[in-house]
C-alpha cells in the first residue's frame, strides 16, 4: 500500500456532516452536469439519514484528516438470490483527491459490509459517458448488467399513477 493510500480512512457519517453530505451530493451533481437538479436539503439529509427511521446510510472519507469524498447508500433486496444488498446511491471523490485510492476504500467499506453481513449484492448506476468512472469500476471487476434498462417514475408520472 503506498503513503498516500494509507492516509485514506473511512468513516460512518454522523449528524454533523449533513452540511458536508449536501455540498457533496452538490458537487457530484455538478460534475454530472445536473446541479439544475438538485432540491436536497440539509433537514432532508438530516432526516432520511440520522432521523428516529433511517433510510439511507452515508461513509465519508478523509484525506489527511479533510473530507475528499463520499458514498451515500441503502438498502435493497434481490428476491432471486433471497438475500438483501446494497445499493450505491452516489459516489463521489473531490477531483483534487483522485488517485489518492478514496473511492476504491469507499468501495471496498461497503464490500466488507456486505460480506460481512451476508448480502448478496453491491450494485450502483454510471452515466453512460463517465468513462474515468467506468474504467475505474471496471478495474475492481464490476460487471456492466447491459441486459437491464432502468426505469423511472417521479414528478407528474409518479402523482399521476398514484392518483389512478
Amino acid at each position: 500500500m503506498s503513503a498516500a493510500r494509507s492516509k485514506v480512512v473511512v468513516r460512518v457519517a454522523t449528524f454533523a456532516d449533513a452540511p458536508l453530505i449536501l455540498q457533496f451530493i452538490r458537487e457530484l451533481a455538478e460534475y454530472e452536469r445536473l446541479l439544475h437538479e438538485v432540491e436536497a436539503t440539509e433537514a432532508d439529509i438530516r432526516r432520511d439519514l440520522f432521523g428516529e427511521n433511517p433510510r439511507s446510510f452515508c461513509e465519508i472519507a478523509e484525506y489527511e484528516g479533510k473530507p475528499v469524498g463520499f458514498a451515500l447508500w441503502f438498502y435493497n433486496y434481490s428476491t432471486f438470490r433471497g438475500r438483501a444488498g446494497i445499493y450505491l446511491e452516489d459516489l463521489f471523490v473531490r477531483t483534487e483527491a483522485r488517485g489518492v485510492g478514496a473511492g476504491k476504500a469507499l468501495l471496498r467499506k461497503l464490500a466488507q459490509r456486505c460480506v460481512d453481513a451476508e448480502l448478496g449484492r453491491l450494485e450502483w448506476a454510471v452515466l453512460n459517458w463517465n468513462a474515468p468512472s467506468i474504467a475505474f469500476y471496471d478495474s475492481l471487476g464490476a460487471s456492466a448488467k447491459t441486459e437491464w434498462t432502468v426505469r423511472r417514475l417521479d414528478g407528474e408520472a409518479l402523482e399521476r399513477l398514484a392518483a389512478s
